[in-house]
């Protein structure tokens, strides 16, 4: 049944707004000044100080600028961190975000035709088709993703690979990129269509990969292939050069890390994914044979443990959240009371977590990194976080996340495997269950 509005109901409407003694009030507020500044509770700014009872030093903030490469600064200043203790590092020194967004988006080509070509035998209209169709490549990312990149092509210090403008806007190059993998879509999918042979696919799709690596290669210059390690040591400034290292050599002998030890802890508890069980997403990835994304869902309780335990041993945690809810960019402050919106409005708009994931209320859209906690009698009431914005927002670009904030908004963590107890570590080891490809677990950071 429909329900049209009409004329009484709009007088009805008009007299309840006329009938509320803050309707003048508010409106002069709220249209002068903007819904968040309206709504704007300074409570917050005294509720969420930069005080922690366990708090790392972890150097410089980066800054990913224009770009959606959060969950690439997150992770590499992980790797970052961890060196900089090792070898006395300055506290500006970073990891080539440029070279890793090379790398990853020359694989998400491939990814693409990879899944082009599966799925050419589905209608143009179907909803997996038009899933990849939407965005046949994008700048976000997750965690495994990254190790599949660094399994493969291994790191190097931003030294080697500056940014480009383009590695920093990547708007301009993004749009070429997709109109590109869309044009060879319309190809590949004809190609298959027409029975063509495995050898006559994939020698097309070699050329289209050989177009994208020199479009690439104009973009963000073309990846290093052997470089000298120059460094001047933080404390005392001792001169050390590493001369002709590879990518994967410097990774192995300076951040060392056994990747497969690492592993991603989602918390979405929603009905259809229980805890304590594995899930991949279905056409999800980046590297074509690389490592699988992998999720184990535990409880929001569970996920702080083995955060708080990870910190503890001196060690930052890469986590991912949706960012944007109730949060103060300006300061810094991530907390549920940081906006007053309900109030304002005298209206009811809280969710739960599950309710929020599906009905795309919420969803995982930016990874950051937990470098301190604030616990209290053995409980967390705030959390440090290292941004990627720069140093102009936050305390030097480092947040403040509430406890309450985090249970809402926090959707994935990924710890070393050495914390989990001998009951996680087999709930981590079971095959996976596979989501379908919009699941919201499958958001890119």
């Amino acid at each position: 049944m429909s329900f049209v509005i009409n004329a009484d109901q709009l007088k009805d409407f008009k007299q309840d707004y006329a009938n509320r003694q803050e309707t003048q009030i508010l409106e002069r507020t709220v249209a002068k000044n903007g819904v968040k500044a309206a709504s704007f509770d300074w409570h917050a700014i005294a509720d969420n100080d930069q005080h922690f009872s366990i708090d790392l030093a972890t150097g410089d903030v980066a800054d990913q600028k224009q770009s959606g490469r959060c969950w690439l600064f997150a992770a590499l200043n992980t790797m970052r961190h961890n060196m900089q203790n090792r070898f006395n590092l300055p506290d500006d020194f970073e990891l080539s975000q440029s070279y890793a967004f090379f790398w990853d988006k020359f694989e998400k080509a491939n990814w693409f035709y990879e899944n082009i070509i599966q799925t050419a035998d589905l209608d143009i209209d179907d909803r997996k088709v038009a899933w990849l169709l939407d965005a046949p490549q994008s700048d976000g990312g997750q965690w495994d993703m990254l190790c599949a990149l660094i399994e493969k092509y291994g790191v190097v210090p931003k030294s080697a690979q500056p940014e480009t403008y383009n590695s920093s806007r990547s708007n301009e190059i993004n749009a070429v990129l997709n109109n590109q993998l869309r044009h060879d879509a319309v190809i590949l999918r004809q190609l298959v269509h027409e029975q063509a042979s495995e050898s006559q696919i994939n020698a097309t799709r070699k050329e289209m990969l050989n177009t994208v690596y020199r479009m690439l290669a104009y973009a963000f210059g073309e990846p290093v292939q052997t470089f000298d390690f120059e460094y001047r040591t933080k404390k005392d400034k001792q001169f050390h050069r590493d001369s002709n290292l590879t990518p994967v050599a410097f990774f192995d002998k300076y951040v060392g890390w056994d990747l497969s030890e690492y592993v991603s802890i989602i918390q979405a508890p929603t009905k259809d994914k229980a805890y304590h069980k594995t899930y991949t997403i279905e056409m999800l990835g980046n590297v074509v044979g690389g490592r699988q994304v992998k999720h184990l869902n535990l409880s929001m309780t569970e996920l702080k443990e083995l955060a708080i335990k990870q910190l503890q041993n001196g060690e930052s945690v890469w986590f991912g959240s949706d960012v944007v809810k109730y949060s103060e960019t300006k300061l810094g402050i991530l907390a549920l009371n940081t906006y007053g919106y309900e109030d304002l409005f005298d209206t009811k708009l809280t969710m739960s977590k599950a309710d929020m994931l599906d009905y795309h209320q919420s969803m995982m859209d930016h990874a950051m990194v937990l470098t301190g906690v604030d616990l209290v009698d053995g409980k967390p009431a705030k959390w440090k976080v290292e941004n990627s914005w720069g140093p102009k927002v936050g305390e030097k670009g480092y947040f403040v996340m509430s406890d309450e904030w985090m249970d809402q908004y926090v959707y994935q963590i990924v710890v070393n495997k050495k914390y989990l107890s001998d009951e996680l570590k087999a709930d981590q080891a079971q095959e996976p269950i596979v989501l379908k490809p919009w699941d919201p677990v499958g958001t890119l950071a």
